[in-house]
């Protein structure tokens, strides 16, 4: 009778408490989060225990008849305050201490539902709680379709009922949620999203193949570098021809590891007279290109004469003291100094390649910081790694720099003045790329990011030349198609899915936690054996 009553007393007390902030507990914090809030914050200071409740009444306050939904809403709550936290703290980082100096642009001040910061967080959190919700809803109506009192409708709709049943419809109907990507203003960032996932997708789809067996037979030198060939030569003609629709950082480091080929000013040159830019140099080299080659007139030899074709003249001051003896206007361009093509691209790699192996040591020992285990194991064994890595990524890198520039003047040796001008941009994109034959085994990160990159850089450069026409919201569309393929990749196999991180991530997008499904399948099989 005793605990009959003080179960009735307590229930009668969990009932006096307001809807709302029973509501409000169960959508802000779960039982075991209070519980551990509750045993290492609340219930240290005495003021505040007494005006909390203890986790066992929390738990039966909170208890709802659907605590799935209240954990979805929580989620995406937290997605939601991360996001926009992370967004203004980013934005703090930038303007001012990042900008310090730089002359601020006055910005016109926008409500805050027009604000990008707000609407990427609206979008992301959505994104989250419609993904778990409707995955919900798929996988409760195959079940129920999956029934015998069903039976009579798979019977008069099969094709409805194979669709609805299917092992993979709780992956499709889910991935409708990328939908709400379009709560996020159509920019530059929706559009890398997009393409991101979409890259991801098509990585996924080639992992799953190889697991059922459809690269068995291929050769060794066969990989994902084979993309990067084709990605550096899109990008440098873009770079060339269409530098809107290239990627600025691309740019700036290939002009930074460029000393030979990019004539900078020359420290005694008069202030008072002009002197190219660096992308004023690369333009007219596409000026000269589109005027198929033309050959190079000294005016140390011809001074009375018109030298320079139509057009030109911004690149005199590099030209005008070129050597004699050079034959190409291209060649005057990139090499003023030496009438050898062949000898430049030597004097490239004894000044480029040093710079661009510091500036990789730098980056790899600072990510090595994160595998000091293995440094304290075995030293040497870990340095000749770094060592090694550090030197494909330099030769790789300064190869494809290097390598790009060179084409253009062995080109202008093989191939006559009219034969592809403007297309032998792409050509030596191309060879450059071939450098990735070096970074086969452990670049293919690098590989996809540059095809991602050029992927975006092609559809620009499609749209700009009239070659086809931007889909309304077909960047959602394709971040929603990409991310049905990554969902339906999951399902059928986890671990074609190449990356923990990921893995776990779309564990927690499907309402499942923060798990591994790869490695508790592994840990399954060996129970079983």
């Amino acid at each position: 009778m005793s605990s009959s009553s003080a179960s009735s007393s307590s229930s009668a007390k969990s009932e006096r408490i307001d809807p709302v902030l029973r509501n409000a507990l169960r959508y802000t914090v779960s039982p075991k989060e209070y519980q551990l809030l509750h045993q290492y914050l609340l219930s240290r200071a005495p003021a505040v225990r007494k005006r909390t409740l203890p986790p066992r009444k929390y738990e039966a306050v909170s208890k709802g008849s659907d605590d799935y939904n209240a954990a979805a809403i929580r989620v995406s709550l937290r997605l939601a305050v991360v996001t926009f936290s992370g967004l203004k703290a980013w934005e703090l980082i930038s303007t001012r201490l990042l900008a310090r100096g730089v002359p601020k642009r006055p910005q016109p001040r926008t409500s805050i539902w027009k604000s990008p910061n707000v609407r990427l967080t609206c979008s992301l959190s959505l994104i989250l709680l419609f993904h778990r919700l409707l995955r919900r809803f798929s996988t409760r109506l195959r079940e129920s379709l999956l029934t015998n009192e069903a039976k009579p409708f798979r019977r008069r709709n099969p094709r409805i009922s194979r669709t609805l049943t299917s092992r993979i419809a709780p992956a499709i109907g889910s991935s409708l949620a990328g939908f709400l990507l379009a709560v996020y203003p159509g920019d530059q960032l929706r559009i890398t999203i997009a393409i991101y996932v979409f890259t991801k997708s098509l990585e996924y789809l080639y992992n799953y193949l190889e697991e059922l067996g459809y690269f068995q037979n291929r050769p060794k030198w066969f990989g994902s570098w084979m993309l990067m060939p084709l990605a550096c030569g899109q990008l440098l003609h873009a770079f060339v021809f269409d530098r809107d629709c290239f990627p600025e950082a691309y740019g700036g480091f290939i002009l930074k590891y460029s000393p030979e080929y990019i004539q900078r000013r020359p420290e005694d040159y008069p202030r008072n007279l002009p002197w190219p830019g660096t992308f004023d140099i690369v333009d007219n080299l596409a000026k000269i290109s589109k005027a198929q080659w033309p050959p190079f007139t000294s005016p140390i030899l011809f001074p009375t004469m018109e030298t320079l074709p139509k057009g030109l003249s911004a690149i005199s001051p590099i030209t005008s003291p070129a050597h004699p003896a050079i034959k190409n206007l291209s060649c005057a361009l990139l090499h003023p100094h030496d009438p050898s093509c062949l000898r430049t691209y030597v004097s490239y790699w004894v000044q480029a390649f040093p710079k661009v192996a510091r500036f990789f040591t730098i980056i790899f020992t600072a990510l090595s910081i994160t595998q000091w285990r293995s440094f304290l194991k075995s030293p040497i064994s870990a340095v000749n790694r770094l060592a090694k890595s550090i030197l494909r990524m330099s030769l790789f890198i300064s190869g494809a720099i290097g390598t790009s520039w060179g084409s253009i003047c062995l080109f202008q040796h093989v191939f006559p003045r009219a034969f592809l001008p403007t297309q032998r941009w792409f050509l030596g994109g191309f060879l450059g790329g071939l450098w990735a034959f070096l970074e086969r085994k452990t670049g293919r990160d690098n590989f996809i990011y540059s095809m991602r990159m050029s992927i975006d850089s092609l559809w620009k450069v499609g749209i700009k030349r009239g070659w086809w026409r931007g889909i309304k919201n077909g960047d959602v569309l394709l971040f929603t198609l990409s991310l049905a393929t990554v969902n339906v990749l999951y399902e059928l196999s986890p671990k074609s899915v190449n990356s923990g991180v990921v893995r776990k991530s779309l564990g927690v997008l499907r309402g499942e936690g923060w798990v591994d499904r790869a490695v508790s399948r592994e840990k399954d099989e060996e129970k079983k054996e």
